[in-house]
């Protein structure tokens, strides 16, 4: 019987090591697995490659692990946003490394990473400072950039269902870049708010299917990041 339910959120981040690169979900807080940040943040591994598309907001969730001095680098296409400054003061200081990628071209860089495509060409970033150090070829008398898929060891993605195999569905636009992060991770661990019984799913609308994950925790009522930032409240 195949089981990836895990009954705490210590024991799913238990394995994650120092100097570990990990995906983890969200837009903005949209589809941020926070609870399962702080367990991260509880559990101490530093020297942590952070792939997202942001850099954290306030001083929960993200913006928490980097502001424990946790993370050496960040990759990322919104560095700055609204209610963020840790990421800032840290970088200004020279306390943390970033690698900037457009939106679009991180998105493709993971789905790649997670279909077994080591590298692409996109015209995005072409003749811009993005470019530099970068191969470029012209292709129809335009420029191309070439980019490498983002494969990472682990992921931490927020669901909406799940069932014991690992399958799930997501809430509207939570789901962003969970699915494409659940393929492009070595070790793929999902918070749910709902864990379902086999067979209960409609497989129609399964969005990522099991084989692309590993543990699941359920987190019935998962706090809202922005009313933790509204409140002033900070991780741990």
């Amino acid at each position: 019987m195949i089981d990836k339910f895990y009954s705490s959120l210590q024991a799913a981040v238990a394995d994650i090591k120092d100097g570990s690169s990990i995906l983890i979900s969200g837009f903005g807080e949209a589809g941020s697995p926070v609870e399962l940040i702080h367990a991260l943040i509880d559990q101490g591994a530093r020297d942590l490659t952070i792939v997202n598309n942001n850099a954290g907001n306030g001083r929960v969730g993200l913006a928490a692990l980097i502001a424990a001095g946790r993370v050496r680098k960040i990759i990322c296409s919104y560095p700055r946003s609204s209610g963020s400054t840790v990421f800032q003061e840290l970088f200004r200081a020279g306390k943390i490394e970033l690698e900037l990628v457009p939106q679009g071209t991180l998105a493709e860089r993971i789905r790649a990473g997670g279909a077994g495509i080591p590298a692409f060409y996109t015209p995005t970033g072409a003749g811009t400072p993005l470019a530099e150090g970068k191969e470029v070829r012209s292709f129809a008398g335009r420029e191309y950039l070439l980019e490498y898929g983002i494969t990472t060891d682990f992921a931490l993605v927020k669901a909406q269902k799940a069932d014991r195999f690992g399958n799930l569905t997501y809430n509207k636009v939570a789901r962003n870049f969970g699915p494409i992060m659940c393929m492009a991770a070595k070790t793929t661990i999902v918070q749910v708010r709902r864990l379902m019984p086999a067979g209960s799913l409609d497989a129609e609308a399964v969005v990522t299917p099991g084989i692309f994950v590993d543990r699941l925790v359920e987190i019935p009522d998962p706090v809202v990041e922005s009313a933790l930032i509204s409140q002033g409240a900070s991780y741990p």
